[in-house]
């Protein structure tokens, strides 16, 4: 007989969208069940770019000094080279954030973080090695699931369940919700790489040779993904291990004294990139969000912040609910509402980069940089209307919070005291002046 735990919201999930959620809810005083079925977070090959709009949510939430204390790389601007022609893409100098740089931070150090805070609040409880199996009904409402754990198989009734299981979500296909696919050309190919002190930034990529070549600094190494054609990665193999490492050193040539570390295809991870997203991203007692509602391509690097934004309007907009216990079907729509719409922009944008991807696979020759590009770049002000797309992205979300950190209410109380002082300085010198008349 299975044992029964119960919570007042479950989330099926330990990714960014999952923890951080969880974080949030019981940061507000809802207490919060998260799975995760692995032991740990340390899984290789995950988004590591945390974008200026993730690091100010981190800032209004008062962690934001100690989240910098955990190693990272900081990104300020973003290059790339199209054939021998290198350019700036992006220019994070002028976001208007706190932090005007993209952190390079191994996913697993930013789960660890954000569910070491978490554990601050006594509602918050996460359960590894917990494996949702499948959903529980009742009177046609979702009131729970059922897990596999270490000491065998638990209910975990929950008023609401939360679905942030990634791209094959196990509880998105138990709940049934029909998923719109749109397709995508391209695959990526995950692997490491030794980095040296001297080796450019370029985390845009190196684009040649009828491929793209994205290396993510990690200190000593790089993370590197080579974008291959959609379903492409078992004729790579056919051809052999030396045929790909020419590859690598062809693209990015200051790489060949290192190419020689790849020695096995085990090394080498497929990621099968998808484009997709729920009609419906609820259910009566079910919600989904993160990869779970709508799967990203790694085009642009914002699938772990998109995540974060969705798990910060669920909170914004369920923790009274939840409190109270009326999870509505109308509280969950709004959900989808508020992020909807960012989520069909950036595939969108997503979508067209993929067509440009599609593009490059045709010419497996030298590439010449376009003169569009070399005009483009050369815009006044074009890298920095890209920094802040990149870093801010579509529709970014705020901690909706009246108890927000110490720090930060200071911060607005003195940014109030500052303008109300220059009105007040502005009223007394036009006084002075407008007497000496």
């Amino acid at each position: 007989m299975a044992n029964t735990l119960q919570t007042t919201c479950c989330i099926v999930g330990g990714g960014p969208a999952g923890v951080m959620l969880g974080y949030l809810l019981s940061r507000k005083g809802v207490h919060v069940t998260v799975l995760e079925k692995h032991k740990d977070f340390f899984r290789d090959f995950r988004g590591d770019t945390v974008h200026p709009s993730t690091l100010e949510l981190m800032h209004e939430l008062g962690i934001l000094e100690e989240f910098l204390h955990v190693r990272h790389q900081q990104l300020r601007s973003i290059s790339g080279v199209v054939g021998g022609f290198r350019f700036k893409v992006a220019d994070f100098s002028r976001v208007p954030t706190h932090c005007k740089f993209v952190a390079l931070m191994p996913q697993w150090d930013f789960l660890n973080f954000v569910t070491e805070n978490a554990r601050r609040f006594q509602g918050f409880d996460l359960r590894m090695q917990h494996e949702a199996t499948d959903l529980l009904r009742n009177s046609g409402r979702i009131t729970g699931i059922m897990a596999q754990t270490p000491d065998g198989l638990m209910e975990i009734m929950a008023d609401l369940v939360v679905a942030c299981d990634g791209r094959q979500s196990r509880i998105r296909k138990a709940a049934g919700l029909p998923l719109a696919e749109f397709g995508a050309p391209i695959d990526v190919l995950w692997f490491r790489i030794g980095r040296h002190k001297d080796d450019p930034e370029q985390l845009f990529g190196n684009i040649n040779y009828g491929r793209a070549l994205v290396l993510i600094n990690r200190g000593d190494y790089f993370q590197a993904g080579l974008i291959i054609r959609k379903d492409s990665f078992e004729d790579i193999k056919r051809v052999g291990l030396e045929a790909f490492r020419d590859t690598i050193a062809q693209i990015a040539p200051y790489l060949r004294d290192r190419v020689h570390e790849l020695q096995d295809w085990e090394e080498i991870k497929l990621l099968s990139v998808k484009l997709n997203r729920l009609e419906r991203w609820h259910q009566p007692g079910l919600l989904c969000i993160g990869d779970a509602a709508h799967a990203m391509s790694p085009a642009g690097g914002v699938g772990i912040n998109l995540a974060i934004q969705d798990a910060v309007a669920t909170a914004n907009l369920l923790a009274d609910g939840l409190r109270e216990r009326r999870v509505t079907d109308e509280l969950l729509q709004s959900v989808q509402r508020r992020r909807e719409f960012p989520t069909r922009m950036i595939q969108a944008a997503q979508a067209n980069a993929h067509k440009v991807f599609a593009q490059l696979f045709r010419n497996t020759g030298p590439v010449k940089a376009p003169w569009q590009l070399k005009a483009a770049v050369r815009i006044p002000g074009i890298t920095h209307v890209i920094g802040r797309a990149v870093g801010i992205g579509v529709r970014p979300e705020h901690i909706r919070d009246a108890r927000r950190s110490p720090a930060y209410r200071n911060e607005r109380v003195a940014k109030i005291a500052l303008g109300v002082g220059i009105a007040v300085g502005f009223v007394i010198a036009y006084r002075k002046l407008w007497g000496a008349r």
